[in-house]
């Protein structure tokens, strides 16, 4: 049975192309607001900003 907690899974999605790259997961309580990290983008062949878009779970 799965663990009942405060982490949910988010997709990180690229600003320039759009193409979500990226699953990871947070502690809803701790950070609120939306996370943006720099990371590499396989389409855009480069490292750009990443924002959180979609609740996975």
């Amino acid at each position: 049975m799965a663990k009942k907690g405060s982490r949910v899974l988010f997709g990180l999605v690229c600003e320039v192309c759009g193409k979500q790259n990226y699953v990871s997961q947070k502690n809803k309580v701790n950070t609120t607001e939306p996370l943006k990290l720099k990371k590499y983008c396989n389409q855009c062949k480069k490292t750009v900003a990443h924002k959180e878009r979609k609740k996975l779970g």
